[in-house]
């Protein structure tokens, strides 16, 4: 009953709201559409993203503008179920924003290591960092250097990582990544324990835990498919927890000598289990595949607890990287039905 009640009116709110979300008949629509200005009149006619999209000006549809707005998108609604929040559920939140976090600091990251010529754009997101992160937005906006983009970082928690690997030598953009990921990742699993108690704990570690998983077979993958990399060196690549993945098998992955030894080293693992990988069934489905459907799963045994949030973020999040990939397809020119194999669309 005690969840019940927490709950009952931010399931309530979250179930409003998914209800919204773009559904595969959606998609086929957009598949099929001849120009990108097109997809944006049909959304903001259609879809919750009339908010961010009306005031845009015609001569400013491009895909850097339009995946701005789609993001205020994602932090509308972050926002709208904060609100609903009690104290205790917002504990959770400000954990779940880490994520966030370590995206905008890999933007930063890349922006000046790469020596872009355009300025830092991160107006669009003060006012949501302001309010909820530990990241000041006024301070990074003015950084030109690595060394800049650390130092605006001081105050936070990220601080100790990226000093500590800046110190060191020849540093690369993907050693930021790789080091804020595995940072991220580690923390949240410790973490996890102060925020969240009984059935949201065993909730929560189930879903970080598959996650993780299935981001280390993920990275497996590519650093032997398309890297060739040893042993050694995808070790160092993976997120140092086997949440209920035997160590014999994650060895058995990572040393395997070829695709089809690894293949069968995967076919063990339960997320593998109903899955024969093809053309048209990958590493990366069966990642997306599995977590659609251990998020339903938790949400549709406990609808009263912390799985109805983090089951609409995800989909919400997905939602995204879809209707950016159709829109890049419709700019190009690609047919619907080759579109809608990159997009797929929402399960019912």
């Amino acid at each position: 009953m005690g969840n019940l009640l927490a709950y009952s009116g931010i399931a309530t709110k979250v179930r409003a709201m998914e209800a919204k979300l773009l559904w595969k008949e959606d998609f086929e629509k957009i598949a099929a559409m001849k120009s990108v200005p097109e997809v944006v009149s049909w959304l903001i006619q259609n879809s919750t993203y009339k908010e961010v999209l009306e005031n845009l000006d015609p001569g400013l549809i491009h895909r850097g503008n339009i995946e701005k707005l789609l993001e205020l998108s994602l932090y509308h609604d972050y926002t709208k179920i904060y609100r609903f929040c009690s104290l205790e559920q917002r504990k959770f939140l400000r954990l779940y924003l880490k994520r966030y976090e370590v995206a905008l600091i890999n933007y930063c990251l890349r922006i000046v290591i790469n020596h872009y010529k355009e300025p830092f754009d991160l107006n669009y997101k003060k006012p949501f960092f302001d309010k909820y992160s530990q990241i000041s937005i006024e301070k990074l906006i003015h950084s030109r250097t690595t060394d800049e983009v650390i130092e605006n970082l001081r105050d936070t928690e990220y601080y100790g990582t990226l000093k500590k690997l800046r110190d060191g030598q020849a540093v690369t953009l993907f050693d930021y990544d790789l080091a804020l990921n595995l940072y991220y990742f580690t923390s949240m699993w410790k973490s996890r324990k102060k925020v969240l108690k009984n059935k949201e704990l065993e909730i929560f570690t189930r879903d970080c835990g598959s996650k993780i998983n299935l981001l280390n077979i993920q990275w497996i993958y590519r650093a032997k498919k398309y890297f060739s990399l040893e042993p050694a060196d995808i070790y160092a690549l993976l997120i140092p927890i086997h949440y209920k993945l035997r160590t014999e098998l994650v060895q058995e992955m990572v040393e395997a000598e070829t695709m089809e030894d690894f293949e069968r080293a995967v076919s063990k693992t339960s997320y593998a289990r109903h899955y024969h990988f093809t053309d048209q069934l990958t590493i990366e489905k069966m990642y997306a595949d599995c977590l659609y459907y251990l998020y339903i799963t938790d949400r549709r045994s406990n609808p009263y607890s912390i799985a109805c949030i983090n089951t609409y973020l995800f989909m919400k999040e997905q939602e995204l990287e879809k209707l950016t990939t159709a829109m890049e397809c419709v700019r190009y020119g690609v047919s619907p039905d080759e579109t809608l194999q990159y997009v797929g669309g929402r399960k019912l």
